[in-house]
C-alpha cells in the first residue's frame, strides 16, 4: 500500500461498511487545516463533528498528552489518579454541576444518563414501570439505551424492540411534552440545541416552562450538551445561556478534543438519590490519559479566550451565512446559535458539500438538506470569509 486509492480500497476490504466515507484519507492537521496523503490542503468547517475546539497540533494539548504517556496511561477505577480528580473539580466549575461520572463517548453518556434518572425514581417508589419523555428529530447516539431515546424512527426500527417506556413529543412545543406526562415519567431528555435533527436550538420560553414542570412533579431534567456544548454555542454549556440547569447533563465530543472521552454530570439532590456502588462503571472512564486531555482543553480554553471569540466571530459567522441566505433562492434560512450553526437548502445538500470538498473545504451535512457549520472554535474572520468564497463557488458551480 502507498496511494491513497490503495488505502481506501484496502478500507473498503478491512472496515465494517458502516460509514459513506468521503473519498480522502487525512494524513495531519495543523491549526483550523486538515491535509490528506497526497498534502492537498482544506479549511476545516466540520472539527471531527464538532469535536477539535482548539485546532489541530496544538502544542500545549499535545505536549500535556505526551507527558503523560510517559507517566500513567491507565489505571482501572479501582484506585484514585490525580488527573481524573483535577478534570472533575475543573468539570464542576464550569458546568456548576455538583458530581462527575467519566465514560469514553457521548453516547455511554446518554446511557449513564438515562439509568441515574430510572434508579433515582426507583427509589422514590420502588416500581419499575417509570417513562422517559424524549424529542421527536433527536440524537443521543447508536447504544441501544441511545437509540432508544433518539426521535427518529428509521434509526431504531430494525433494531427493536428498543429499552421501552421512552414517549416522545415535539421539540419546543410544551403542550406536547405536557401531554406525554404522567405519573410514571422520571424524566424529559432533550438536546439544548439538536444537531443531527436539523441544528433546532431550544427556546428560552420552552426550557423556562420545561424546569418549572420538572420541579413541580420532581421529574428530573437531562440536557444532551455532547455536540452544542464546550463553548460551541457562546458559553461554556448552551443550557447557562437559558439560565435553566439541568438535574443531570451530557457532555462528550470537544471535552477531550480528540481523546475518547465524555462524562454525565449531576446536581448532588441526583447523586444522593440515584447510582450508587455497583450500579455503574467503566474499564476506560475516567483514565489519566483522557483525564489529562481533559485539564489541558480546560486551561486553555481559559487562557485562549475560546468562549470570547465563539461570541465575536460566531456573530461575523452568523451575518455571512444570512448574506448567503438571502442571496440565494434555494436556501430556506439559516438556523443555530454561535458557532453550531445550519443553513436549509430546498434541494439536497450532498452534491454542494462535494463540490466544495473537491475545492478544499470540509464541511457535513445534518440531514439530506442542511449544511451544518461546526467549525474548530479558533476560526477567525479570515477564515469564514475563506468559506464563504468557496462555498458560493461551490453553489454556483452545482446549481448552473
Amino acid at each position: 500500500m502507498g496511494t491513497m486509492k490503495e488505502y481506501i480500497d484496502e478500507a473498503e476490504r478491512a472496515l465494517l461498511h458502516t460509514y459513506n466515507r468521503f473519498q480522502i484519507v487525512l494524513d495531519h492537521g495543523d491549526g483550523v487545516h486538515l491535509y490528506d496523503m497526497d498534502g492537498k490542503e482544506y479549511l476545516d468547517f466540520c472539527a471531527g463533528i464538532a469535536v477539535f475546539a482548539l485546532g489541530y497540533n496544538n502544542q500545549r494539548y499535545n505536549d500535556a498528552l505526551k507527558a503523560q504517556i510517559d507517566k500513567l496511561i491507565h489505571t482501572s477505577n479501582y484506585y484514585y489518579n490525580v488527573p481524573a480528580i483535577e478534570a472533575a473539580k475543573k468539570l464542576k466549575e464550569v458546568s456548576g454541576m455538583d458530581r462527575v461520572f467519566f465514560t469514553n463517548s457521548g453516547a455511554e453518556s446518554i446511557e449513564g444518563a438515562i439509568k441515574a434518572a430510572r434508579k433515582y425514581a426507583y427509589l422514590k417508589d420502588g416500581t419499575t414501570d417509570h417513562e422517559i419523555i424524549a424529542m421527536e428529530h433527536s440524537f443521543h447516539g447508536r447504544t441501544m439505551g441511545a437509540l432508544s431515546v433518539t426521535g427518529n424512527p428509521k434509526y431504531r426500527e430494525a433494531f427493536e424492540p428498543m429499552i421501552g417506556n421512552i414517549r416522545f413529543a415535539k421539540m419546543n412545543d410544551f403542550e406536547s411534552v405536557l401531554s406525554q406526562v404522567t405519573d410514571k415519567t422520571c424524566a424529559i431528555l432533550f438536546e439544548t440545541v439538536q444537531g443531527e435533527g436539523g441544528i433546532y436550538p431550544a427556546k428560552e420560553e420552552f426550557m423556562k416552562k420545561i424546569k418549572a414542570l420538572c420541579e413541580d412533579k420532581d421529574i428530573l431534567l437531562i440536557l444532551d450538551e455532547i455536540q452544542c456544548g464546550m463553548g460551541r454555542c457562546g458559553s461554556m454549556y448552551a443550557w447557562q445561556k437559558y439560565g435553566v440547569k439541568p438535574d443531570i447533563m451530557t457532555t462528550a465530543k470537544a471535552l477531550g478534543c480528540g481523546v475518547p472521552v465524555g462524562a454525565f454530570l449531576m446536581t448532588e439532590k441526583v447523586a444522593q438519590h440515584s447510582l450508587t456502588s455497583g450500579d455503574h462503571g467503566t474499564t476506560y472512564g475516567g483514565n489519566p490519559l483522557a483525564a489529562a486531555a481533559i485539564n489541558v482543553v480546560l486551561d486553555l480554553f481559559g487562557e485562549n479566550h475560546i468562549i470570547d471569540n465563539v461570541q465575536k466571530t460566531g456573530a461575523y459567522l452568523e451575518e455571512k451565512l444570512n448574506e448567503l441566505a438571502d442571496k440565494y433562492d434555494v436556501i430556506e434560512t439559516r438556523r443555530g446559535i454561535g458557532m453550531m450553526q445550519g443553513l436549509v437548502f430546498k434541494v439536497p445538500v450532498g452534491p454542494v458539500i462535494n463540490k466544495a470538498l473537491e475545492k478544499g473545504l470540509i464541511l457535513i451535512n445534518a440531514g439530506t438538506d442542511i449544511i451544518r457549520f461546526v467549525p474548530p472554535l479558533v476560526i477567525t474572520k479570515e477564515d469564514v470569509d475563506q468559506m464563504i468564497a468557496i462555498l458560493t463557488q461551490s453553489i454556483d458551480e452545482v446549481l448552473s
